[in-house]
Parts: structure tokens; sequence; C-alpha cells
């Protein structure tokens, strides 16, 4: 290995760690220092499938002026769940986002990796539903991430307390969630 090569790799690797660390520094993790929440029950699968509407989130980029949320699932003849999240933009716009899920606790069916890229899956999981599955609430392993969905497009404002103060027993920070405007 020659000068360059060891500079160029110095470089690469001080950047990293330089990187690493701002990621560290400027991060807030929504569950501050407790536990991170794990699902609180089994999810039956079939009883999760079909349309959700979401009630409220931690704001994404990708999910940036994003109202009249829905995520619909549907069993796959390969055996994985598609996914497609839809969402109305402020000009009218209806974008969607197309994807691939699969069950990876199976001992629970409440963990959960999805995919909208290719290979690349993130965590998706049901950390707590109603019984009847009119409600539930998602996050993952992080604590970045929370979406609260019901069945219905107009919960009511009870519902919807109800679901917020769940979330925050579990330890998110609720003053961060965006509530959808739903048509």
């Amino acid at each position: 290995m020659n000068r360059t090569s060891i500079a160029a790799l110095g470089a690469i690797v001080l950047l990293g760690t330089a990187l690493g660390g701002c990621a560290t520094l400027f991060s807030k993790h929504p569950v501050g220092n407790q536990a991170v929440p794990q699902p609180a029950k089994p999810v039956e699968l079939s009883r999760y499938l079909g349309r959700w509407y979401e009630v409220a989130r931690y704001e994404q980029g990708f999910q940036k002026d994003c109202d009249g949320v829905t995520a619909d699932y549907a069993l796959r003849d390969d055996g994985m769940i598609a996914v497609i999240n839809t969402c109305r933009k402020p000009d009218g716009a209806v974008k969607q986002a197309k994807g691939k899920a699969k069950v990876v606790d199976t001992a629970t069916g409440a963990k959960l990796k999805v995919s909208f890229f290719g290979p690349f899956y993130g965590d998706y999981w049901v950390l707590d539903h109603a019984d009847d599955y009119s409600w539930a609430i998602v996050g993952e392993g992080s604590g970045r991430y929370l979406w609260l969905l019901s069945r219905d497009a107009s919960p009511g404002q009870a519902r919807i307390d109800a679901m917020i103060a769940r979330a925050g027993a579990m330890g998110y920070d609720t003053a961060m969630l965006r509530i959808t405007k739903q048509p």
C-alpha cells in the first residue's frame, strides 16, 4: 500500500468517525433513556391486513406535507405482505409508495421488516393494538418512528387521546406527534 492509499484510507476512517459522532450528538431518541418499547401482544396477521388510516405520526422527510394518509396491507402469493402507502399533498396530488413486508418474529407476529427500496428493509413493529384491531401503534427499535393507526378515518377525539396517552405510557414523546388530517 503506498502513501496516497494510506492517506486516503485514513481520511475515510476520520470522516466516518466524525459523521458517526455528529449523528449521535444531534439525534434525539424520542424514548429518552428508557428501554426501547417492545410489542405488547401478539398480532394475528389475518386480522391486521386491510386498510389503516393514519391518525398521527412522527414527521419524517418521506411523509413531508402528507395528509389523508392510508396504509393497505394484503397477503401476496409468495407469503409476503404487499404494502401500499398513500398520501395526499396540499396541491391535491396523490402519492403512493409500494413495498413488501415479511414477518420476522414468528412467535408473536408483531415484528416485521418492510422494504420500499429493493433489498433494503426497515423494522416495522406493531407495538400495541386493540383486541378488535380497531387501532394500532406502530414503531421500531430506534424509537425514531411512530405511527398511530385506526381502521376508521375519523376515530373521534376520545380514541385519539387514548392512543396518544398509550404512546406516552410506552415512553414516546407525544409532543413530537403530528396529527394527520383525513378527508
